[in-house]
């Protein structure tokens, strides 16, 4: 497979042939095996989702955010495309939570054994509580974490919210 095959547009990206191997495990675990190979590396000079998506070739919409927070002290990752903000009230709401804060960087890494800015949707430490955003069905793929700040692949909405145990909620805010 190379960068320009029918899940990627002109991007910067290239197939990584080592992945986390964390999330290789957690991959062959699921009976995904397969994604392995669709894994792909961009430049560490991506660090936004526009750059990120620049990378791959495709729209930020497209990008799959993974976002750490602590409901009442628990674990929650929240899942949404990469053309919206979450909306923390809409989150603490959905969740019954009295607070809802960002996750420090020890509950992110003691919860899912990956650090912050690396976390994939599935194949964490400990059973997370996963929302998902209704904007990412609005994607026949969208791109998300491989367990690395560098890395992500490719997955159809519907079976990454399958995969991740997930919620399907409307939890995001558009980008003003």
């Amino acid at each position: 497979m190379n960068v320009t095959d029918e899940n990627a547009g002109e991007g910067r990206s290239s197939v990584v042939s080592d992945p986390d191997p964390r999330f290789a495990e957690a991959l062959r675990e699921l009976g995904l095996g397969e994604v392995i190979g669709r894994v792909r590396r961009f430049p560490d000079t991506a660090r936004t989702t526009a750059e990120a998506a620049a990378a791959i070739g495709c729209e930020p919409s497209q990008i799959c955010k993974s976002l750490f927070f602590a409901a009442d002290g628990a674990p929650v990752l929240v899942l949404l495309d990469g053309s919206a903000h979450v909306g923390m009230e809409l989150v603490r709401r959905e969740l019954g939570a009295a607070k809802l804060t960002r996750a420090g960087a020890q509950l992110v890494k003691e919860s899912t054994g990956y650090g912050p800015g690396a976390v994939p949707p599935f194949g964490h430490r400990t059973r997370i509580r996963v929302l998902v955003d209704r904007s990412l069905l609005g994607h026949d793929t969208v791109w998300t974490s491989a367990g690395t700040a560098s890395t992500v692949f490719p997955m159809d909405p519907r079976s990454l919210i399958a995969q991740a145990g997930g919620t399907l909620v409307d939890v995001s805010e558009p980008i003003a």
